[in-house]
Parts: structure tokens; sequence; C-alpha cells
């Protein structure tokens, strides 16, 4: 169950004292736990973060640290145990399911380490599905599919089906496939993770230069520390908790 009291007073204290800009997403003191037979894990322990529009953020820390529990918060996949999460001032605690549904369909893309392509979609098709769930025409998604395809350099493989796909153009295509929608957040799990060195460099050099290009906030966990020259900001997770929220000033 989620408690919503004593967290919305909270809020409204941190508010008051905070002068930062204002923040796409907000985590205040938010908790989760999975019981796993006998067995109870406290996946995140208490995590308060504020996350600004247009920042590039990488979450990072060994396995087990509860990178995806937080991945999953953020990209309001999951609910919290406790605690508030706010998206663009909203407090999403209070929304259906249905709701929270429609909402990340409309304002969040997602990008997978295991790609999640439609096997039997082309390159365009598998760029064009989250329009088509939203109800776009068909012309109209096609045809910003194969803008953003053009975007990520794939437009020559666009009937191309991911079976016959590098690893990197697959995970070239989920990146279009998650900005076809004009997000306000991507939620990137470990999209590196099936990749070599180069292809790893290379599709984190493309989302960052997205989040340049747009304006789109990005937030990535990786339990790489080579890719983190890459990112501004991190946020380092161990048992549950956020012990450093460190930020770069140059990045290679």
């Amino acid at each position: 169950m989620l408690s919503h009291q004593n967290a919305s007073n909270n809020w409204d204290d941190a508010a008051n004292l905070s002068s930062n800009p204002p923040a796409l997403l907000e985590l205040l003191d938010v908790k989760r736990q999975f019981t796993l037979g006998q067995v109870t894990v406290q996946a995140l322990r208490g995590i308060s973060v504020q996350i600004v529009r247009g920042e590039s953020v990488a979450v990072w820390g060994p396995s087990g640290s509860g990178k995806s529990t937080l991945m999953n918060l953020l990209g309001l996949i999951d609910v919290p145990d406790a605690g508030q999460i706010r998206f663009d001032g909203e407090n999403v605690n209070q929304y259906t399911d249905d709701r929270l549904a429609d909402f990340r369909n409309r304002k969040i893309g997602f990008i997978f380490q295991s790609f999640n392509l439609i096997p039997v979609l082309n390159a365009l098709e598998n760029v064009m599905l989250p329009l088509q769930v939203q109800g776009v025409p068909d012309g109209q998604a096609r045809e910003r599919a194969m803008e953003w395809l053009d975007q990520v350099g794939l437009e020559k493989f666009a009937t191309f089906r991911p079976d016959r796909l590098s690893g990197g153009q697959r995970q070239r295509t989920a990146i279009a496939r998650a900005l076809v929608i004009d997000p306000m957040l991507i939620i990137a799990d470990e999209p590196t993770a099936n990749l070599d060195s180069e292809n790893s460099h290379s599709v984190i050099e493309l989302i960052r230069s997205m989040n340049q290009l747009t304006g789109v906030t990005c937030v990535f966990s990786t339990h790489d520390p080579r890719l983190l020259d890459q990112v501004p900001r991190h946020l380092l997770l161990k048992d549950g908790q956020i012990l450093e929220d460190r930020r770069v000033e140059a990045v290679q």
C-alpha cells in the first residue's frame, strides 16, 4: 500500500526549502520491497532525488543495488510501497492503473538491454508501433517513424526485420522507437549490456546527442563505469540507497 499523508507533508517542507530549478521527476523517501518465499528484500531504502528537465543522468552500482527497481519507478512501471513520486509537478501516486498506462504511452520512452523489438515487424513497423497505440493515423505514423530512423542512421534498413540487424542497429531502432512519441523522459535500463565496447560507446553517444537535440530528459542505468564519462550526472546506488550524487563538469 502507498503511504501518502506523511510524504505529502514532507513535500511541502522540501518545496519551501529548495532553491533548485523545477524538476521533471521528484522522489521523496521512496521505498520498495519484494517478498521472495520467506525472505523480504528491501530493494530501495528511502530514495530522495530530483531530476531536472533536460538532464542526462546515469544510475550505476553493483548488481543487486536497486538500479532496475529505481528505473521501474522512474518510468512509472512500478509503484512504491512508501514515499511519493511526482512527474512534472503531478503526484502520480494518485493515478489509476489506466491513467498511468496512458501517461507512460505519451510521455515516457523506454530503451531496454534486450531491445524488445517485435520479431515479425520490420524496423519501420517497430518504430511506428507506439504511435499506432496512441491512435495516430498510419500515414502520419509512418512519416514520423521514417524521420527518426533517419536521425539514428537506419533509413536504409527500414524494411529489415530485427533478425537481419546487428545488435547496434537493433538498439538504434529501439532508440528511434522511444523517441518517436516526442517523450518528456527516456528511461534506458542497461541499454549497452548486450553490446560490444564500440557499439556501447556509439549507443550512449547517440542517446546523449538526442538529449541535446530534443531536450528530452534521459536516465539510464549501467554497471559499467567506463560509460560514465559520457554522462554529466552520476547517481551511485548500493544496497538500495544513493551513496553519491555527483556532477561531472567536462564530459568526454
